[in-house]
């Protein structure tokens, strides 16, 4: 993968031109934010098996709602949610515990999502700027993005644990586009949960669903792009050749 993120820069100052420079085409977005798990990475399911055998365990059956609370949240916020199923005073905990088993489980294997092996490849062939921006600790972006054999294809990462709100907060998208010196406006996010597409429209960026555990919610409808997968929406939003 690490040799299919590379591009070359058009001739005309402030343009990007794909594939072959006979066909020069002109690609308006400058910068492309990831989520990770849930997008790049099949890996929700994983965090939702054990957020379950980590309430089994405790004697408690989360209720349905709890996918639909927990899915793209961060920080603080999911400290609260983990309180409130948990029965528990320190989300923080339970928050540890989960990340902990499936960083140990992914050491084996990441299962990566179809299109993100081609969207990546082709943001570099066009000159992109690229980022994680994914609630993970640091540590386990980079042990995915490794085992993935992706290490080399993002500009910048950026992890829950470095901002102060996490997601549907905007902040970790802000700081996504100054590491890679892109304003926000000129910056698409790439979610697979609403709350992820919620912090991509606070921070004034175009945003792009793909749809994992949960569907878009009704008000984003009208404001964002909802693909099948990330194949599609390379295709859609990048261009085929």
């Amino acid at each position: 993968m690490a040799g299919d993120c590379h591009g070359f820069y058009g001739e005309k100052h402030g343009m990007w031109y794909a594939g072959d420079k006979r066909k020069r085409v002109e690609i308006m977005v400058s910068g492309c934010i990831f989520d990770m798990d849930g997008l790049l990475f099949d890996t929700e399911r994983i965090f939702q098996n054990y957020w379950r055998a980590i309430a089994a365990e405790r004697g408690i059956v989360l209720a349905d709602s709890f996918i639909t609370e927990i899915t793209g949240t961060s920080g603080e916020m999911m400290n609260r949610i983990l309180e409130k199923y948990y029965h528990t005073e320190d989300g923080g905990e339970i928050q540890k515990d989960c990340k902990e088993r499936v960083l140990r489980h992914l050491a084996k294997d990441v299962p990566v999502k179809t299109g993100a092996v081609e969207i990546l490849g082709r943001c570099r062939m066009l000159g992109i700027k690229t980022a994680v921006a994914s609630s993970s600790p640091l540590r386990q972006i980079k042990n995915n993005l490794e085992n993935a054999g992706m290490e080399n294809c993002f500009d910048a990462l950026v992890s829950g644990d470095e901002v102060e709100r996490g997601k549907p907060a905007p902040d970790i998208f802000l700081l996504a586009a100054k590491r890679i010196g892109i304003p926000p406006g000129e910056c698409t996010v790439f979610e697979d949960s609403p709350h992820g597409i919620e912090g991509a429209l606070r921070a004034g960026m175009k945003a792009v669903m793909i749809p994992d555990l949960l569907p878009p919610w009704e008000e984003h409808r009208r404001q964002i792009e909802v693909y099948n997968n990330l194949q599609e929406a390379a295709e859609k939003i990048l261009g085929s050749g």
